[in-house]
């Protein structure tokens, strides 16, 4: 029996590269048997593959050229490179891939999310298997993602899919060193425990530009917005197929699912932190009630204290306490000017409608 027919699956850099930074096309092979065997059981897959920067890399020579240039140029050579051989792979098993690549500032707007949700869903309804990747040839700086985990965040919540597959070269999250022989994976992460700051160890992976820490942070969102999330080893022999097999305990990291459902829109505003355009401080009883009420609570004009930033009607802002510290997202029914002139007054219509309004 399989445990899930909706799934975004991640696969890592480091688990399509060797060492020497070429790609591994021996594990892709593997990896694409797998989803084409899951594919022709049922399962509605999309695939977010990272790669493409570190295949450009050994084909291109670019020692003149700065940092931000040249990742650009890999980018741009590998892409061809990294889907021309996922083309071939998935041809031979039968089925139909297409690229879709994105940028952080587009999924920062409403209808470009929902015109790529779109894309994707008409892809999926006529048997294509959408590969995303963020386009980094065109994405610079602050407008990336902070990496495909992030990116792989959002898109499995934007098709309300039932499980993130993100796929390392480890096999989860451990409660030690990885290296250490007494460490062990942390089999099961539970709502309200997410917290595993003291076992991550900070640092990035070889190829990509993410690491465990940016991993465990996506995991926990997703779970918490009510899909169940999976950290495991993308090297390991019939890793997909195995984390499917309900008969089967495959070593992982598992980020159990919170129960409490999550509209369509607020998981967009979950994952729309890094477009934000300003700040909402609201004042000590209404973010009590932001925190303890388990009603609908709208950000109304009387419980704010202060606002910073220039933003527009409609764009995402950070909702903070009067303590300084992050309690959610949304977005603002006002521009930041009609907003100053509001702030302490009651009889106005919210800042920010509960509707619009993420809590973390």
């Amino acid at each position: 029996m399989l445990r899930y027919k909706k799934v975004t699956i991640k696969i890592g850099s480091n688990v399509l590269t060797r060492k020497d930074g070429t790609l591994d096309f021996t594990r892709m092979s593997a990896l694409v048997d797998q989803i084409a065997e899951l594919y022709k059981k049922g399962v509605e897959i999309v695939l977010v593959s990272s790669g493409a920067v570190a295949a450009g890399r050994n084909k291109v020579l670019a020692d003149k050229l700065d940092a931000v240039s040249s990742r650009q140029m890999f980018s741009a050579v590998g892409q061809v490179k990294l889907l021309n051989r996922y083309y071939m792979l998935f041809r031979d098993h039968g089925i139909v891939c297409g690229q879709v690549l994105t940028t952080k500032e587009s999924l920062g707007k409403r209808d470009h999310y929902l015109n790529q949700r779109n894309c994707m869903r008409v892809m999926l309804d006529n048997g294509v298997i959408p590969i995303v990747n963020e386009n980094d040839a065109i994405s610079v700086t602050e407008l990336m993602f902070t990496d495909n985990d992030e990116l792989s965040g959002l898109i499995a919540t934007m098709m309300d899919d039932e499980a993130l597959i993100i796929l390392s070269n480890i096999n989860g999250i451990y409660d030690g060193n990885p290296t250490d022989p007494e460490s062990r994976v942390i089999k099961e992460v539970l709502p309200g425990k997410r917290d595993l700051s003291e076992y991550i160890q900070i640092g990035k992976s070889s190829y990509g530009r993410g690491g465990m820490q940016t991993k465990t942070n996506i995991a926990s969102k997703v779970a918490d917005e009510g899909l169940e999330v999976i950290i495991a080893n993308g090297k390991k022999d019939d890793i997909l197929t195995d984390l499917f097999d309900t008969d089967k305990d495959t070593l992982c990291t598992r980020f159990v699912a919170s129960s409490e459902p999550v509209s369509s829109i607020k998981r967009w505003i979950a994952h729309s932190e890094g477009f934000a355009k300003g700040k909402i401080y609201v004042n000590e009883k209404c973010a009590q009630t932001l925190k303890e009420s388990e009603s609908a609570v709208s950000i109304l004009p009387i419980g704010v204290e202060s606002i910073e930033g220039e933003f527009e009607k409609d764009d995402i802002v950070l909702i903070f306490g009067n303590d300084g510290k992050q309690i959610g997202v949304g977005r603002t029914q006002y521009n930041s000017d009609e907003a100053e002139k509001i702030i302490g007054k009651k009889g106005k219509k919210p800042i920010v409608h509960y509707d619009y309004l993420y809590l973390f």
